[in-house]
């Protein structure tokens, strides 16, 4: 098997991969980075225009609102999220009767289709038919607030429905985590008379950094993969309030198919990610460094 360590066969068995990668990732990248410099609609012939797209997003005031939304549905990520992602693993760790179907229950929204999980809360919380609403409404609260469709809580019901969504994902992988750690060292814990709570900050939460590194990960990149549940929604509205990146990004290039302005708003949204995941991927490093 020596033949496998040499560089030469190395890359021919890698190429087949990196032609595949390069064909439906980096090509479509540069596609769209080509177009972005131009005013292309579709259907006639594209005309160079510079920087024109990028300066004309500067002053799109529904762009700057889908990077707000974004960011809120980034914080509760980062900030919620992970935290009850890692909670909920803990106790479902423990010797909770009914574990196993808890960790079904908890697991079974990521596994349902976004599109799906939009429609099933739109039930939920809809002004006029949603089972929020008429839940206060029936404890004698008259006001309706607008959950979706409204002018400002739209972005943080969404950022919720994301965080019920995703939150199993969290959970399976933090419980991993935690089934993966020495048992000698919790026992030895306790002998020494740790309670539960030492035992969390001093030994279990250091001892899963890099694992809250790719939970942390994983949830950064999703972030900026949100679609469907805003589509499903609200569909962008009133007015694009509640878009996100990627919503208004389809919506420039497929519904008014200004493709040139789409395509530079795909080069944002590229490159927005591209550095949040690369300052998540260095501050897991950095923290890892100094555990």
């Amino acid at each position: 098997m020596n033949w496998l360590t040499t560089r030469r066969h190395f890359t021919l068995m890698v190429a087949p991969a990196f032609l595949l990668y390069s064909l439906y990732m980096v090509f479509p990248i540069l596609y769209s980075l080509t177009y972005s410099f131009t005013d292309f609609d579709g259907v006639s012939a594209s005309g160079f225009t510079g920087l024109d797209n990028y300066l004309h997003m500067a002053q799109d005031a529904a762009f700057w609102t889908s990077l707000r939304n974004t960011a809120i549905i980034l914080g509760v990520a980062v900030f919620l999220l992970v935290p009850l992602g890692f909670l909920l693993a803990v106790l479902l760790s423990g010797n909770v009767r009914g574990s196993g179907v808890l960790r079904a229950l908890v697991f079974a929204p990521a596994i349902v289709a976004p599109i799906l999980v939009g429609l099933i809360w739109i039930f939920i919380l809809d002004p006029e038919i949603g089972l929020v609403n008429a839940f206060l409404l029936s404890v004698g609260v008259p006001a309706h607030p607008q959950w979706i469709g409204g002018d400002t809580l739209s972005p943080y019901s969404i950022a919720f429905v994301y965080l019920w969504q995703q939150i199993g994902f969290a959970v399976t992988i933090f419980y991993a985590g935690i089934r993966m750690l020495p048992r000698d060292v919790m026992e030895a814990s306790s002998l020494d008379g740790a309670t539960r709570l030492q035992q969390l900050r001093h030994i279990q939460i250091p001892m899963l950094q890099e694992t809250f590194g790719i939970v942390t990960a994983l949830v950064v990149t999703g972030v900026f993969k949100v679609f469907e549940l805003v589509y499903a929604l609200t569909g962008g509205g009133p007015v694009h309030l509640s878009e996100v990146m990627v919503s208004y990004m389809y919506h420039i290039t497929f519904t008014t198919q200004q493709y040139g302005y789409g395509m530079a708003l795909a080069v944002v949204v590229f490159v927005v990610g591209a550095v949040a995941s690369g300052v998540t991927f260095l501050g897991n490093r950095r923290k890892e460094a100094q555990g």
